[in-house]
């Protein structure tokens, strides 16, 4: 693959970039974005090798769109318009089930790989993209038996030389799962973050006691809001859900404390210890 465009350059699309790049010398990376500034930026820092725009898609080997998930739905259907039969466009969205159905009935939905590249910080733009993203990290493809083979066995390639494991996955199983491992830890750190806050107010120096775990906990909650709200909108009925699960479970814990049955909340969190054993799994 020569001609590779990015839609959308911050650290999921640049991060990519920059691996592809490693592994491809000889592909020039075209960068494709509303924001002239993101592009002269994504140059400065030789993430992209030229700026694009929609109308030079049809000369794309790749397309990788890595926008938000509101945006993506609204544009994927273009961009198919605009690729060659045999071009490839892949998304990145934390979300799966909406992206799909926008382009379920489209001509060149043979060309289309539906993907979630489970990887990222909490930081965004250009300025964010890192080598190495992607190493040992797990890739979600949807339908893949809706994309032609020989552009499947094309994108398996790129994903595995840049170091990613892939997992196969239908739409809906995906959103439903991911609402609980994803979705509702940036949740949780963007209200523990407003908890503090809203308490700072009143106690100067709350954050000069405020250690690692605070900071490890609240990390998320300095994600970007422009990504993460369009993502809790289309996946708004799982989150409800998870939400409902993890406001009992605090409300449960909230009244062992008033019972002063300690001994039970001793339980519940030796039980869940358990995590530790699912997350070594993971890594």
């Amino acid at each position: 693959m020569k001609n590779i465009y990015m839609i959308g350059i911050g650290l999921i699309g640049g991060s990519f970039a920059i691996d592809i790049k490693k592994n491809n010398p000889n592909a020039i990376i075209h960068g494709i974005s509303r924001k002239d500034e993101t592009l002269n930026k994504a140059l400065t820092l030789n993430l992209i090798d030229k700026k694009a725009t929609l109308d030079d898609i049809k000369n794309a080997d790749l397309v990788i769109v890595s926008i938000p998930v509101d945006a993506t739905v609204k544009l994927l259907p273009t961009i198919l318009d605009k690729i060659s039969e045999t071009g490839l466009v892949v998304d990145a969205g934390s979300t799966k089930e909406a992206i799909c159905k926008a382009v379920e009935h489209h001509p060149k939905r043979r060309n289309f790989l539906a993907c979630h590249p489970i990887a990222g910080t909490e930081k965004s733009g250009p300025t964010a993209a890192i080598s190495g993203l992607y190493i040992g990290k797990t890739n979600i493809i949807c339908e893949v038996e809706k994309t032609t083979f020989k552009l499947q066995e094309k994108a398996l390639q790129l994903f595995t030389a840049i170091g990613m494991r892939i997992r196969y996955m239908d739409p809906v199983s995906h959103d439903k799962h991911i609402a609980y491992v994803s979705h509702l830890s940036h949740i949780s750190a963007f209200m523990l973050g407003k908890t503090v806050i809203d308490k700072e107010k009143n106690e100067r120096d709350i954050f000069d006691m405020a250690g690692s775990g605070f900071e490890s906990t609240v990390r998320l909650a300095k994600s970007s809001p422009a990504m993460w709200t369009p993502i809790f909108k289309q996946n708004k009925e799982n989150v409800i859900e998870t939400l409902e699960e993890y406001i009992h479970n605090l409300q449960q814990f909230k009244e062992l404390m008033e019972q002063d049955n300690f001994s039970e909340i001793f339980k519940e969190m030796e039980n869940t210890n358990y995590i530790k054993q699912i997350l070594n799994g993971i890594n």
